[in-house]
């Protein structure tokens, strides 16, 4: 192995945090930018508590909402011209992963000189990452991307319906509030689709990432086995404070850059995920439940030893051999059971997905994530027909 490491966020987390809101941001700024999705912070009451913690720090506030669950490229546009024209000196992202997403390129826009599309990969022969932003604080409400503590941020670009990822180091905000009683509101579903989501995180370095890893595996187990236990009783009942911690801290670790560092992995499941969700505009979470068991299926082909680990360590399932295909296979069915068995859609169908676009998803996968060998990078790199074969079994 060999790998540098650095995470600059500063992390506040436990219930109650949110009355720190206003302190923490004070640190950055004196007039921010608070950013919020589609009114449910309002509904809940978030909202007002947390305006109520900045004005008492003496933080004016501007505000910009209605960020979409898939965050469209204009919504960062409007809230980036909101900040430059209120004289914004920070920004405070309120909401779930999108809302942080779109966050950070908002924050990034204003230093941005050109077409803010061009931070991301879409096919073009290069493109320039923004290397300065405005001090930028997270407060999720939901525990799902890790957004809040990472240097990235996913947009969707509305006129040619593809999603696109950006990673910088400007992104990356300088204080996280991660108050686990913020999601008590979260439905069902939702919940579900976010432990479905921070699962997927560490499965792709788990499954896509470099041999001789033995430590991150163990890390990835971890983050796994803690949502797997606690993740149905957060489902089961949004008030079990102690269950949205312990989902949210397994969210929190499972994209902060711990459990990849060294792996050098893509994110394929991902990748694909990301070109359905641009056009269907589903939840990134259900998509990923649909995506992921379709992949390790396909994946478990070329790799049965490392699936068969998967199996034996997070299902307790016997090998009889490293290579047992048979286990390898009864661990994907175990997983795809218990993303069943808290609410999560495991087929395009029940998102409502056909078959008749799938090479469209697959082209436009690769437009975003292609490697030098034309390939979508992985364990093992799939070609256009792969991509194919992998959605059209999850029919």
């Amino acid at each position: 192995m060999k790998f540098e490491f650095r995470n600059p966020t500063h992390l506040v987390f436990g219930a109650g945090s949110l009355s720190r809101l206003g302190e923490m941001v004070g640190a950055h700024g004196k007039k921010a930018l608070l950013v919020t999705g589609g009114g449910s912070v309002r509904r809940n009451g978030t909202f007002d508590r947390a305006v109520s913690s900045l004005k008492a720090s003496g933080i004016a506030v501007a505000e910009c909402s209605g960020v979409e669950p898939n965050p469209r490229l204009s919504t960062v546009h409007r809230g980036a011209e909101i900040a430059r024209r209120e004289g914004c000196d920070v920004v405070v992202a309120l909401g779930g992963g999108s809302v942080m997403d779109a966050s950070k390129v908002m924050a990034a826009a204003l230093f941005y000189e050109g077409d803010l599309w061009e931070m991301f990969p879409h096919g073009q022969a290069s493109r320039r990452l923004p290397e300065r932003a405005l001090p930028i604080v997270t407060v999720p409400t939901l525990a799902a991307t890790g957004s809040e503590m990472n240097g990235g941020a996913v947009i969707t670009d509305e006129k040619s319906t593809v999603k696109s990822f950006v990673t910088a180091r400007c992104l990356y905000p300088q204080t996280a509030i991660v108050d686990p009683e913020l999601t008590a509101n979260v439905p069902q579903d939702q919940t579900a689709y976010g432990i479905c989501d921070l699962i997927t995180h560490v499965t792709e370095s788990y499954f896509n990432g470099v041999d001789g890893t033995p430590l991150q595996d163990r890390f990835a187990e971890g983050v796994i086995l803690t949502a797997m236990e606690w993740g149905p009783k957060a489902v089961a009942d949004g008030l079990d404070i102690e269950a949205r911690a312990q989902v949210q801290w397994a969210s929190v670790v499972a994209l902060n850059g711990w459990v990849q560092i060294g792996t050098l992995s893509p994110y394929p499941v991902h990748m694909i995920e990301h070109s359905l969700s641009a056009h269907h505009d589903i939840a990134h979470g259900a998509g990923l439940a649909v995506v992921g068991p379709a992949w390790m299926r396909f994946a478990a082909k070329t790799r049965p030893e490392r699936f068969a680990q998967f199996s034996e360590r997070l299902f307790g399932l016997p090998l009889q051999r490293p290579e047992d295909a048979e286990a390898a296979a009864q661990g994907i069915d175990r997983f795809e059971a218990f993303l069943r068995s808290i609410g999560c859609p495991t087929r395009l169908s029940e998102v409502g997905i056909g078959g008749t676009l799938l090479e469209r998803y697959a082209k436009d996968t690769l437009l975003v994530a292609r490697g030098a060998d034309g390939r979508l990078p992985g364990r093992p790199a799939m070609s256009e027909k792969d991509i194919v074969e992998v959605l059209h079994s999850a029919l």
